[in-house]
């Protein structure tokens, strides 16, 4: 049985001989506790971009208005391609051209503890 590479989305879009953002081939160490990065990601407009670590990958939604501190406050969050657990360090210039490009920095990051394990 042959099971889908969660990352053929994130991979398809890019081209590795021209952008810095990791490819995803390499296994990530295996993390005591999930990860979470937000990253200010000023592409086409300025927007945040959040990424959960849920197993072997960085699940990842693109918030353009950001985060914000009022919890009464939603927020529109767009589900975006899985990327791998490495993204969570990349911060440099996607090339103008390639899916994304524009500027990349980590504005936060750290661990989850998820309230249910289901």
């Amino acid at each position: 049985m042959v099971t889908e590479d969660p990352l053929r989305a994130y991979r398809g879009r890019r081209d590795f001989e021209r952008t810095r953002e990791p490819s995803g081939k390499a296994a990530a160490p295996a993390a005591a506790r999930p990860r979470f990065v937000v990253q200010i990601h000023d592409a086409r407009r300025m927007h945040f971009d959040f990424r959960l670590q849920v197993g072997d990958v960085l699940k990842s939604w693109s918030v353009p208005r950001g985060p914000s501190t009022d919890p009464g406050d939603k927020r529109l969050a767009v589900p975006t391609e899985d990327h791998p657990p490495a993204y969570e360090d990349f911060e440099g210039v996607i090339p103008q051209g390639e899916y994304g490009g524009g500027t990349v920095i980590v504005w936060d990051h750290g661990t989850y503890e998820p309230l249910s394990h289901d």
